[in-house]
């Protein structure tokens, strides 16, 4: 058994909470609002996890020094707009050599950062991993059958946490890969956000299986011209999760996507899903992404358009479609 401390509590901390009290293991959740804690502690439930019962075994604190305390592994479930601000306050409080694993998907706006390296820069001290896949919290806290990776700096750090994570419900990969999990998991929110606002407009499969086939083109280009690997941007972390994302209804990038294809701007979509939308925030940090690297990322380009630029999404739609003809491929002809 170990001592499992998990920061934010959140569907997906609540998610990873559930799991692991379940796989034998002392958890603790610690939350910053004061209200969520007074709800997964008088009620245990959570709002946004609807017939989900949280084990009462599961200790939820609001004191982060208490919470930190004693844990062999911390989960990093906030947000990734508050990833860094996390980091921040926690850093006095870890010892060296403390493993973190980072479970949240986003990219800084500003700096273009990782979550993994928001979290390396704030806590030099810590060994910091990442876990990331197809894998709903809605899901994951019914014990519906899921697989992800988890990519680790060393194979030691890596196959502990595949051993800490893994059960007959939860099945565990590993990757020292931890750029291309990270990229998947992030620039797919982007994505999604397209495929809802194909859904929004009306459009049908054929619509949908394009932009994932073609935004998968592009989160593969952009991560190889990084160095990310291709086993990884095609694995789990890259087209696994960029499925379930466009198709899902759990998925909040979807739903924002479909209320904006609907006529909602932005922030009217963003209000009706009632959580964070991470694919928001990531688009502005995928176009410079792209930008800096020389990759051409259209969708991604069309999506911020239509997210910052005002732009109506039936046009990014058109404008996708007659681009200059091209080859699918480089293959060469005979």
């Amino acid at each position: 058994m170990s001592n499992v401390t998990i920061l934010g509590a959140g569907t997906w901390g609540m998610g990873i909470a559930i799991l692991l009290h379940n796989n034998g293991h002392a958890v603790t959740v610690w939350s910053a609002v004061p209200a969520e804690i007074e709800m997964l502690q008088t009620k245990h439930e959570h709002n946004n996890l609807p017939g989900v019962t949280i084990p009462a075994g599961i200790a939820v604190n609001g004191d982060l020094p208490s919470a930190l305390a004693g844990a062999d592994l911390v989960v990093m479930a906030v947000a990734s707009v508050f990833t860094r601000r996390t980091a921040k306050l926690a850093a006095p409080l870890i010892p060296e050599g403390q493993v973190i694993v980072n479970v949240a998907k986003g990219i800084e706006e500003d700096t273009l950062a990782l979550l993994s390296q928001q979290i390396e820069e704030e806590i030099p001290q810590a060994n910091v991993a990442v876990l990331s896949g197809p894998s709903h919290a809605e899901e994951v806290s019914r014990g519906i059958p899921t697989t992800v990776v988890i990519g680790a700096r060393d194979r030691q750090t890596a196959e502990w946490l595949q051993n800490l994570f893994m059960s007959e419900v939860f099945r565990v990969y590993t990757s020292p890969d931890i750029l291309g999990i990270e990229l998947g998991g992030s620039l797919k929110n982007v994505i999604a956000l397209a495929a809802g606002i194909a859904d929004g407009l009306g459009y049908g499969d054929n619509t949908k299986a394009a932009l994932i086939t073609r935004g998968m083109a592009e989160i593969s280009r952009l991560g190889l011209a990084m160095g990310a690997k291709s086993e990884t941007l095609y694995g789990l972390s890259g087209i696994g999760d960029l499925i379930v994302t466009c198709a899902s209804m759990h998925s909040r990038n979807r739903r924002a996507g479909i209320l904006m294809g609907q006529g909602r701007t932005m922030e009217e979509a963003m209000k009706e899903v009632n959580m964070v939308v991470e694919g928001v925030y990531s688009a502005k940090a995928a176009k410079a992404l792209a930008d800096r690297y020389q990759v051409n990322m259209p969708i991604v380009e069309e999506v911020n358009k239509v997210l910052f630029e005002g732009a109506c999404a039936s046009d990014a739609v058109r404008n996708l479609m007659l681009r200059d003809r091209t080859s699918e491929s480089h293959l060469p002809w005979k």
